[in-house]
C-alpha cells in the first residue's frame, strides 16, 4: 500500500482556518517528505487552502529528475532559494497571508523573507504537519513494523552467533549490531547503538567505548533500524554468563513496570498517567529516584516525536500514535536495568512491535 500524500495535504488544509492563514509554507524537510514523498536536501511546499491545484513545490536544479518521479500531480517551480522563491510567487499570485513553521525557521531566514518587495504577510503557524505526524496511517505503520523486524532478526542473529560475550568490547558489540540490521533489511540504523556494559548499564545514554565485557556484566543494548525513513527504537538489557540475586531483582521490578506501562497506553489516556502508571512501581519498590527519564515519546520518521510521555507530558494518547515504554532503573557505579519496545495505540490493546522476549536471559 503506497502512501496517500495528497490525503495527508487534505488533512493539512483542515487545520489552515484554525491557525489563521490561507497557506502555509512548508520548509522542514521530513515535513515536505511526510506530505508529499520528496526526499531531497533542498525543497519547500506551499500549500495552499483551495486545493491540489494551487500547492506548489520548490527544489533545485539537481532533482529536476527526482522530484518529477517522487511528486507527480504537484506544480514544480526549480530555484536554489526554495523558500524566498515560493513567498515571491505567493506575491506575485497576490496571496493574502502565508503562515510559516515559526519553530524551524531562524529569525535571519524570517528578516529576510519579510524584506522581499511587497511581502506578503507571514504568519507563525508551528507544528500543524507535526500534528498530523503523530497519528500514524496503516503505511507508516508498515514501515514501522519493517524497521522493527529488522532489528529484532538482528538482535536474534548477534546471540545466536555468539556476538554478545566475554572478551568484546561496546563499540565491537555495537558496530556488529550496526551491521547486523543492514543486513536484515534496513536502510540504516536510527540513530548511535547504545550498548552499556558492567556499571556503564547504570548510565542510560552511554555511548560505547573500548570497556571490555566481562561474565556477570548487565549489558544494555539500545537501538534501532530505518526502513524507508521511519524508525524503531529497542532496548533489551541481559547478563552475561552467571546472574546474581540483585540483577534478577531489578530486571523483575523494571519488567513489571515496563508492563504496566504498556497495559496503560490506551486511546484517551493522559501522556503524564501512562507513565505514572509505570513509575509507580518503581516508586513502591524505593527505587523512584533511580528512574531518570521519562517513560517514552513517540517515533515516526524521527526517532523521537510528539507525543512524550513523562511527568510533564501533555495531551492524551489517540488511535494510531506510535510510541515506546521504556521504564529504567540505574545504580550508579554498579549497573542499570532498561527495557523498551515500540508500540500503535490501538482501540482494544496497543500493537507491539519489537517482538523480542523480555525474559530475564543470561547469555
Amino acid at each position: 500500500m503506497p502512501a496517500d500524500h495528497a490525503a495527508r495535504r487534505a488533512r493539512l488544509r483542515a487545520l489552515l482556518d484554525g491557525a489563521g492563514v490561507r497557506s502555509l509554507l512548508v520548509t522542514d524537510l521530513l515535513n515536505i517528505r511526510y506530505l508529499t514523498g520528496f526526499t531531497g536536501s533542498n525543497a519547500a511546499l506551499l500549500v495552499d487552502g483551495a486545493g491540489d491545484d494551487r500547492t506548489v513545490v520548490c527544489t533545485d536544479g539537481r532533482y529536476v529528475t527526482q522530484i518529477a518521479e517522487q511528486v507527480p500531480g504537484l506544480r514544480v517551480e526549480i530555484a536554489r532559494g526554495s523558500a524566498r522563491a515560493l513567498i515571491e510567487l505567493a506575491v506575485a499570485e497576490n496571496v493574502d497571508s502565508v503562515g510559516f513553521e515559526s519553530h524551524v525557521v531562524t529569525v535571519e531566514q524570517l528578516e529576510q523573507w519579510q524584506a522581499l518587495p511587497g511581502a506578503v504577510p507571514l504568519v507563525p503557524a508551528p507544528r500543524l504537519v507535526e500534528q498530523l505526524r503523530m497519528i500514524k496511517d496503516e503505511f507508516e505503520v508498515g514501515q514501522l513494523r519493517a524497521a522493527c523486524a529488522a532489528a529484532d532478526a538482528a538482535l536474534a542473529d548477534l546471540i545466536a552467533r555468539g556476538g554478545l560475550r566475554p572478551g568484546r568490547t561496546e563499540r565491537e558489540v555495537g558496530r556488529e549490531l550496526e551491521s547486523l540490521m543492514l543486513d536484515h533489511g534496513a536502510n540504516g540504523i536510527s540513530f548511535e547503538t547504545i550498548v552499556a556494559a558492567g556499571a556503564n548499564s547504570a548510565v542510560p545514554h552511554h555511548r560505547p567505548t573500548d570497556a571490555v565485557l566481562a561474565d556477570g556484566d548487565f549489558v544494555k543494548l539500545d537501538f534501532g533500524a530505518e526502513v524507508g525513513g521511519y524508525h524503531s527504537d529497542m532496548t533489551r538489557t541481559y547478563v552475561l554468563g552467571r546472574a546474581a540475586d540483585w540483577q534478577r531483582e531489578v530486571y523483575d521490578l523494571v519488567a513489571a513496570a515496563q508492563a504496566a506501562g504498556r497495559a496503560a497506553l490506551a486511546p484517551g489516556a493522559l501522556a503524564r498517567d501512562v507513565d505514572a502508571a509505570a513509575r509507580a512501581v518503581i516508586v513502591e519498590a524505593g527505587h523512584g529516584e533511580l528512574f531518570l527519564h521519562g517513560l517514552g515519546h513517540g517515533v515516526g520518521l524521527e526517532i523521537h516525536e510528539a507525543p512524550g510521555i513523562g511527568q510533564l507530558g501533555t495531551g492524551t494518547l489517540s488511535v494510531g500514535e506510535a510510541v515506546t515504554v521504556e521504564p529504567g532503573v540505574y545504580f550508579e557505579g554498579r549497573g542499570g536495568v532498561r527495557i523498551e519496545d515500540t508500540l500503535v495505540v490501538r482501540d482494544d490493546e496497543p500493537e507491539l512491535l519489537t517482538l523480542t522476549t523480555k525474559e530475564f536471559t543470561v547469555v
